[in-house]
């Protein structure tokens, strides 16, 4: 079992929800970004999503184009996101790290050599938003022949002849997208996600997280009372953008964990 696995099995056991956290690597600087990512556990994060930097980032919105924007400038490359990783398992061996991008960087450093370093650094899963199932063997299939979770994003337009294609391969856990669009474009509803869970559960075993559109606790423990657990990325990396303290960024973390663990 991965930690990714061993994490929601222990939240099953417990009847709890999990809180799945986002940040961009090396925003607005490497030491401020690992500060953050070690600081989440403790604040109630159960898995940290790890943002690698990208140049042409399509699913993303504003906030968090502009955070890889900020990230690359400052210098952030694919090997000090994967420094970052190892920097924070010197302190914390449980916590699942999944690193969501894109696959240009990973091609660009070579499936291989990337899948090697990943798990040596103590990366537990991938996110690579722009490589559809019938490119499985580019990078799905190595990832889980070399001990990493290949985590898929189902979406309100990934119909019934569609989802077992996505399903295919996918371990972890399931992304749904709560809404059509791009990151932070708009405020997710319980209502409409509910049923869309429902569905993609009668299909697979693997527990099925809901991000996108998710801003507040409220909302947090809404998405999360329909579904396994709930993932917030931009309305943190929004305080990121602002230039907020380490410990006021955490603080808003630890509400959002808590809002999804009271579901």
């Amino acid at each position: 079992m991965s930690r990714i696995d061993r994490k929601f099995a222990s939240l099953k056991a417990e009847g709890r929800k999990a809180f799945v956290a986002y940040i961009m690597a090396g925003d607005p600087d490497v030491e401020t970004s690992l500060a953050i990512m070690k600081g989440m556990p403790a604040a109630g994060v159960d898995v940290i999503e790890l943002g690698m930097p990208f140049t042409d980032p399509m699913a993303d919105g504003p906030t968090i184009q502009l955070a890889g924007q900020r990230a690359l400038e400052g210098g952030q490359t694919l090997q000090k996101t994967l420094d970052m990783v190892a920097a924070f398992r010197e302190d914390d061996d449980t916590t699942p790290i999944v690193m969501m991008g894109y696959y240009n960087p990973i091609y660009s450093r070579g499936v291989d050599r990337f899948l090697a370093d990943a798990k040596a650094a103590g990366v537990d899963g991938l996110i690579v938003v722009d490589l559809p199932p019938e490119e499985d063997e580019e990078l799905c299939i190595p990832a889980q022949k070399a001990g990493l979770n290949f985590i898929r994003l189902a979406t309100p337009t990934t119909d019934n002849r569609r989802l077992p294609k996505v399903l295919q391969n996918t371990s972890g856990f399931v992304y749904y997208v709560s809404i059509t669009g791009i990151t932070g474009a708009a405020a997710a509803q319980a209502a409409d996600v509910a049923p869309e869970v429902a569905r993609i559960k009668a299909a697979t075993d693997l527990p099925v997280i809901v991000g996108f559109g998710i801003r507040s606790p409220e909302t947090a423990k809404s998405i999360a009372g329909v579904a396994d657990g709930a993932v917030v990325g931009t309305a943190i990396v929004k305080l990121v953008e602002e230039k907020r303290p380490v410990a006021e960024i955490l603080d808003f973390v630890k509400g959002l964990a808590a809002g999804a663990h009271a579901a």
